[in-house]
């Protein structure tokens, strides 16, 4: 993708990407997106799931959403994706900072009406948790899929920031007694917790034992 007057970063230029590889891995890393639109002349921004399928990403919600019903008539939107991977302690507060990933993209959503089409998102966006997980649950029935709306929006124009490594002090705060470096932040699963009604026999399924292992 090339970059935009939109998706160009200005701050630190040398830490914008725009590679398809590169937004996407961090989009397939992550399902919780931040969006932002203007509602009745003020701007909103609103977390959900979503999930990505090609250059395509999907988002759902109760068919009597604000955020569905004004994102379905074609208004702009903004959509954000972060990842913070580590705690920067400099020396100084100044010099202090995270080590993230993230990725923004522009465009509009479209409302998807096609049944087959609007059943596959719904398996993208799902999967997007958890790999494999529709393969293991029952299917919406034709009353959840009447309530439910499902909108897509093309990435052609999106862009990603990142921030790694160690922190940039100034060379005469350098020799301050002061600990400075990187705590590291990592993703971790805790043990599954079960329904306290489910049925007695019933294993953890393979799609879960394959995200905690």
């Amino acid at each position: 993708m090339k970059p935009t007057k939109k998706t160009k970063v200005k701050r630190l230029p040398i830490r914008g990407f725009y590679d398809k590889e590169t937004v996407y891995k961090i989009l397939d890393a992550n399902f919780i997106c931040q969006i932002g639109f203007i509602h009745e002349g003020f701007p909103v921004v609103i977390p959900t799931i979503f999930g990505r399928k090609g250059d395509e990403l999907y988002i759902h919600g109760a068919s009597v959403s604000r955020m569905l019903t004004d994102l379905a008539k074609g208004i702009s939107l903004s959509l954000n994706v972060t990842q913070t991977n580590g705690i920067v302690l400099a020396r100084s507060a100044f010099n202090s900072t995270l080590n993230y990933e993230s990725v923004v993209v522009f465009g509009q959503a479209e409302l998807i009406v096609d049944e087959n089409e609007k059943v596959a998102a719904l398996e993208t966006i799902t999967n997007q948790i958890i790999p494999n997980r529709w393969q293991e649950v029952r299917l919406p029935n034709a009353k959840e899929l009447k309530v439910t709306s499902v909108l897509k929006i093309k990435i052609d124009e999106a862009s990603a920031k990142i921030r790694t490594g160690a922190p940039h002090d100034d060379i005469a705060d350098c020799d301050l007694p002061i600990w400075a470096g990187v705590i590291p932040i990592e993703k971790h699963y805790g043990k599954p917790i079960a329904d306290p009604v489910l049925k007695v026999g019933i294993p953890l399924p393979k799609s879960v034992k394959c995200l905690i292992k």
